[in-house]
């Protein structure tokens, strides 16, 4: 009798650990600071004896033995996103797609990509809202009902099938009108921006751009309407001279397509088959929840720009996180053509000629970027070594509390902010607050290579509550991997870049401290 009621507990009781509980604003899975790969999960303990988290690392890396394998059995009952199996064998430093998992819950709840303390709406049109949730196909995008979240999850189902099946993320675009507004909902175009409009296009039509004028107003944001050609002459892709515009353009885009007819063709021999093999695997995962960045002309378009760059910098050859430094640039050369959300955008629809100068214009953009800091992707990444060193020295004389925190918690700088400083906080943020960051780093005469740090030491002490917050290893380094920025918009960049400016000339020694 025992026995029978021992089976009918654990048939019945929802509650036991294991079982699918429903989680309201799933957070992403933390990473394995030593592989950047996602942890594997662990039972939960049981409702009567509760364990004891581990404290330190040391005690972290002993109870999890296998947490590093993320092969799991139990996928057959659980959606996932995973890679087709007709994709190229990954080698092991490749990190690993996080898996998306998806539970059972009441339909009234909204199920977001991370857990947020702020829940402000990101639309002005509530309804839309609703409308994007709840209805079929809108705007030429499917869009799945909430009752979807729903389905029995041991039916099988292909990949494919698995990632449609997935709940709808809060649809956010790029760099369309809204995503010009503040988290708040602030209309985009006051007085004051139509005014800074004007000004920008004064300067921009001049026949010899002031580019220290054109600095000065960049830095608190570029108007989406100037912000392509402001970021072509900023870079040092364009000069100042208009009347050499059309030329130069023109020069470049030529030389780059025979860049492409020169070089192209041999990523399939010997000597450069890994590197284009490597690039090939990571170009899926840049992005991989925006629609536009999934589109195979798209990816051929990033494989291209990124096999040529590799090759013509044989001192770096392609590192893992510069095919995210190409995202905001062709984002920004595309939004010159697209009036709607740039994300749900057809890069077919596009005239060839069109599509060719976009890339091409990327490609020159991105080499300028990665002028300044090539010495994050030479062998064994020395400038992040140094960047990483920095802020840490940084952070122990801007907040001691902080830092002493994290060396009671045994967490290591490198473990979270090696990602910050090779990806250039994209992994921490929206694309449209990326973008918007990058107005200003292109403004600063050593924006991503020197301001980037101060930017981070910010970044780090905004969250200073909910770090020191967490009493243990695992949960602050989940912390530190899952940051809730899905709503910032441009007044929470805004704020942190004026904390930073303000850093940077009361600590303006913090770099060259190491240095000595």
């Amino acid at each position: 009798m025992a026995t029978d009621n021992r089976i009918h507990f654990w048939r019945k009781n929802p509650k036991v650990p294991g079982s699918l509980q429903p989680v309201y604003g799933a957070q992403h899975p933390p990473l394995d600071p030593r592989r950047h790969r996602p942890l594997k999960d662990t039972p939960k303990a049981s409702s009567v004896v509760k364990s004891k988290k581990p404290s330190t690392f040391h005690e972290f890396a002993r109870s999890t033995n296998d947490a590093w394998d993320i092969d799991d059995e139990e996928d057959d009952g659980i959606f996932s996103l995973k890679q087709s199996s007709s994709s190229p064998v990954q080698s092991r430093s490749t990190p690993q797609t996080p898996c998306l998992k998806l539970f059972k819950v009441p339909d009234d709840t909204e199920l977001g990509p991370r857990s947020l303390d702020r829940q402000e709406p990101i639309s002005t049109n509530p309804d839309r809202e609703r409308l994007d949730v709840e209805s079929g196909p809108a705007n030429g995008r499917v869009v799945k009902s909430c009752s979807d979240a729903q389905l029995n999850v041991n039916t099988a189902r292909n990949p494919l099938q698995k990632q449609q099946s997935l709940p709808v993320r809060p649809v956010i675009p790029l760099v369309a009108r809204i995503s010009d507004q503040n988290a708040s909902g602030a209309p985009p175009m006051t007085v004051r921006e139509k005014t800074r409009l004007d000004k920008f296009k004064q300067l921009l039509s001049s026949s010899n751009t002031d580019l220290e004028e054109l600095r000065k107003h960049s830095w608190s944001g570029i108007p989406r309407e100037v912000r392509p050609v402001t970021w072509r002459l900023l870079s040092g892709y364009l000069p100042a001279n208009r009347e050499r515009r059309d030329l130069v353009l023109q020069r470049k885009r030529e030389e780059y397509f025979g860049f492409i007819e020169q070089y192209y063709h041999s990523r399939t021999d010997e000597n450069h088959r890994d590197t284009y093999r490597q690039i090939h695997i990571d170009i899926p995962r840049t992005n991989p929840l925006i629609p536009l960045f999934q589109q195979p002309l798209v990816q051929e378009v990033f494989e291209r720009i990124l096999f040529i760059w590799a090759i013509r910098h044989p001192a770096s050859g392609y590192v893992q996180g510069i095919n995210d430094l190409v995202t905001p640039f062709f984002v920004v050369f595309l939004s010159e053509f697209v009036e709607e959300d740039v994300e749900n955008f057809e890069m077919a629809s596009l005239p060839l000629d069109t599509q060719r100068n976009i890339e091409a214009d990327s490609f020159w953009c991105m080499s300028k970027l990665l002028d300044g800091i090539q010495d994050n992707y030479t062998f064994a990444q020395p400038g992040i070594q140094i960047k990483v060193k920095a802020l840490e020295e940084l952070v122990s004389r801007i907040d001691e509390d902080v830092h002493v925190h994290f060396q009671k918690c045994e967490v290591e700088y490198l473990q979270f902010a090696f990602r910050w400083m090779n990806n250039l906080l994209m992994r921490e943020l929206p694309l449209r607050c990326t973008i918007r960051l990058w107005d200003t780093y292109q403004a600063e005469s050593e924006g991503f290579s020197h301001f980037h740090l101060y930017v981070c030491a910010a970044f780090l002490i905004k969250w200073r509550k909910e770090i020191l917050s967490m009493l243990d290893f695992q949960s602050l380094l989940m912390l530190l991997q899952n940051l809730p920025t899905i709503h910032w918009g441009n007044e929470e960049v805004g704020l942190l870049l004026a904390e930073a400016y303000r850093l940077k000339y009361m600590f303006a020694d913090a770099p060259s401290h190491y240095k000595r």
